[in-house]
């Protein structure tokens, strides 16, 4: 009966609709639900490949750069001729708005590959959260899951010492995005499973190289770089404990 409830609410919660109280309970379930489970995998593929699909055949700058360039001719080839003072204010006024739509369309380029990143990402978390084996190294022991990712990630990292600060290590593993290898550690506060994906920079390229804050599918998100790899902190913590392990991470 509760999977009946909850199988009707998997799409509000995939589009990150449910209110938050739910969400926690739903979390919960999944983890001991192998059907909620399964189906919401599902849907967070469908609606990953829906987005794609969309961005597949957004129009780039060159081809709004074409069209914005033979409106501008249709428009001047239809107006009587003007002064020459005034033909260059025109023309400065068209350089402006054309810098301007060149930016935009960018800066949306930008936010559009950053906002995928981040959504697989956050998938990768969700099925962490609803397999039955969320780590393939268990340990609370940062002497020994480092190690383990010798010789599966083409890189190192370091472990902040997590003694009286209410986090707790759970474990790792290896997953994937844009087919690099990188590390998931999944790290307990109290209640809440806190995902920490460590990620070479030429594999999330897109994010550029500055600090991001944001959500997705209702979980909190941090990230930043440094020294060539690129750090994701996502979990459904507060943000005081996202900005927390965050800063013991960038300590470590």
């Amino acid at each position: 009966m509760a999977c009946q409830l909850w199988s009707e609410k998997l799409g509000q919660y995939v589009d990150g609709e449910l209110p938050p109280n739910e969400q926690h309970i739903l979390r919960e379930h999944m983890r001991g639900c192998a059907d909620c489970s399964s189906e919401s995998l599902d849907q967070l593929r469908a609606k990953r490949a829906i987005q794609l699909a969309g961005q597949r055949f957004v129009p780039d700058a060159a081809f709004r750069a074409r069209i914005q360039a033979g409106i501008q001719k249709k428009t001047s080839a239809s107006r009587p001729a003007i002064s020459g003072w005034r033909w260059r204010a025109n023309l400065a006024t068209s350089a402006v708005a054309a810098l301007l739509l060149f930016g935009a369309l960018f800066l949306a380029r930008d936010r559009s590959r950053e906002q995928h990143l981040i959504g697989e990402l956050a998938d990768l978390h969700v099925a962490t959260l609803a397999s039955a084996s969320p780590v393939d190294v268990v340990s609370t022991d940062r002497h020994t899951v480092k190690p383990w990712f010798e010789g599966k990630i083409p890189f190192t990292f370091n472990l902040p010492e997590l003694g009286n600060t209410g986090f707790v290590l759970v474990g790792g593993r290896v997953s994937y995005l844009n087919q690099a290898p990188g590390a998931e550690l999944i790290f307990r506060v109290r209640q809440h499973q806190i995902s920490v994906f460590i990620f070479q920079e030429r594999a999330v390229e897109g994010m550029g190289t500055s600090e991001a804050v944001s959500t997705e599918l209702s979980f909190g998100v941090r990230s930043w770089s440094r020294n060539g790899l690129r750090y994701f902190v996502i979990g459904d913590a507060n943000a005081e404990d996202l900005n927390k392990l965050s800063e013991l991470l960038r300590s470590a």
